[in-house]
């Protein structure tokens, strides 16, 4: 992680939360419904789907968290690995999809020759 994003910067979630309770007590029953063991998705899935998240949002944070927790819910190399390259895939899919569409809206003001 950056000198910006420290892992300790974690412990400081309580008190941030108290800043917006209403807001973070949503919001932290809604991530807690999600990480539950006992849905239809297997904690190792929903770690690596979160892992892929992650790596999209490249939020470092939730790399650290869910790369560990990935590892302890049984999660192998590889899993990791194609996890990664999946969400690169994605990605890379959405940028061009953008592109798409980026074309589309260029051709609306300069129509096409």
């Amino acid at each position: 992680m950056s000198d910006y994003q420290r892992p300790g910067d974690l412990a400081t979630v309580s008190r941030f939360a108290a800043l917006a309770p209403t807001e973070a007590k949503a919001f932290l029953a809604f991530n807690h419904a999600c990480e539950r063991d006992d849905g239809t998705i297997p904690r190792k899935y929903r770690e690596l789907i979160s892992l892929a998240v992650a790596l999209t949002t490249q939020c470092a944070y939730c790399l650290d968290v869910h790369a560990k927790a990935a590892a302890k819910a049984g999660a192998t190399r590889e899993e990791l690995a194609e996890t990664a390259m999946i969400a690169a895939a994605v990605r890379a899919g959405g940028t061009l999809g953008h592109a798409l569409m980026a074309l589309r809206l260029f051709e609306e003001q300069v129509p096409r020759p």
